[in-house]
């Protein structure tokens, strides 16, 4: 019998390959969570523009801890830096870009994504941190690509990929990409497409731990 090893991605891990994912002169906006990491993530050699629902076009990267400005924040309240040339905006201007379709790009985490694109990430509302909607819900809808970054299972093992949500839906067939700690996938019309996988991990593997159907690019 033949034993695999293989060892997931790591956070940062998912964040260098988003980061080196996207395109030049793309307008990126970035979740709570996990998606916040991408913004130290971009080669240096690219110009990515990070907009903040709060009221941010041009966020940078995480200051150092003698460069904190504790009035500068992103949406999930972390102090953030900005780049040469940004500029700071009333909340209802940031989603009309939003609502808009002025953004390339959104960056979000999530329970579930089903395999039509389907998109469950509001809170359960088991603590305060963040609110059960807040702005997931237009972001998914008004920005042209939405990429998610996850783990692949909940932490009892449950497949976070599924054929159809069990959740209350943030948005429908809204994803085109998600960036597990296993896998690179792209939502197409026939379903979950692998693009990467981690070293290691058989095609087995990974279709026992999705809960829909996976094809191969």
């Amino acid at each position: 019998m033949t034993v695999s090893t293989y060892k997931p991605w790591g956070k940062l891990d998912i964040a260098r390959r988003v980061g080196a994912d996207i395109p030049e002169g793309w307008y990126v906006n970035l979740g709570i969570g996990l998606p916040t990491l991408v913004a130290d993530h971009i080669p240096e050699d690219r110009e990515v523009v990070f907009h903040s629902e709060n009221g941010i076009l041009g966020m940078g990267p995480v200051p150092a801890p003698d460069e904190v400005d504790t009035w500068l924040v992103n949406a999930g309240k972390e102090n953030v830096t900005l780049v040469p040339g940004a500029s700071l905006f009333h909340h209802a201007d940031s989603f009309a870009m939003i609502r808009g379709g002025h953004l390339d790009l959104c960056v979000l985490g999530a329970y579930e994504v089903a395999q039509n694109g389907d998109l469950a990430n509001w809170t359960t509302s088991l603590n305060d941190r963040v609110p059960a909607v807040g702005g997931a819900m237009d972001l998914s809808a008004g920005v042209r690509n939405v990429w998610i970054m996850t783990t692949h299972t909940t932490k009892d093992g449950q497949p976070k990929l599924v054929e159809r949500c069990g959740y209350p839906l943030t948005a429908g067939k809204a994803v085109t990409r998600v960036y597990s700690d296993l896998a690179v996938l792209d939502v197409t019309t026939k379903g979950f497409v692998v693009i990467d996988m981690v070293e290691g991990l058989t095609r087995d593997e990974l279709q026992k731990l999705t809960a829909a159907p996976l094809h191969y690019a």
